[in-house]
């Protein structure tokens, strides 16, 4: 059993939120954790000084509302909302928080990913503890 989940999601996958938090509580261990965690990319500084409204704060509580939906109010599950690339991100809050375990989801591939999603692929290749690839249909 594991103390410590992580579940990164992405925005458009964020309807899968349930099935993976219900995948999570199977394995969580009494008095564990999970987090749900998503990463948002930053602007780019050659486009930053272009924009001059600062969407960062409108978009930070816009995710995090979408996530606290998602989740349910489930008293049980945390959420964070990181910045920067995400299976660098990913991989370095969970060595941060002393994660035991991540969850990621990982498309059916085509030809370009053919064994899994990018951003799985990072997280798998980076993090520090174990990692439970689970596709769209449920099946790890």
């Amino acid at each position: 059993m594991y103390k410590n989940i992580l579940i990164p999601v992405a925005l458009d996958h964020i309807e899968l939120i349930p099935d993976k938090i219900a995948l999570a509580r199977r394995l969580l261990a009494e008095g564990g954790r999970i987090t749900v965690v998503t990463v948002l990319e930053g602007i780019p500084g050659y486009v930053s000084e272009f924009v001059t409204v600062k969407s960062e704060n409108h978009l930070t509580e816009s995710v995090r509302r979408k996530l606290s939906d998602a989740v349910g109010g489930a008293p049980d599950v945390g959420t964070e909302i990181l910045t920067g690339k995400a299976g660098v991100e990913i991989t370095q809050y969970a060595r941060d928080t002393g994660v035991d375990l991540i969850v990621i989801g990982s498309h059916r591939p085509g030809i370009q990913d053919y064994f899994l999603g990018s951003t799985a692929a990072r997280v798998v290749r980076r993090a520090g503890c174990t990692v439970m690839v689970v596709r769209p249909d449920g099946a790890a």
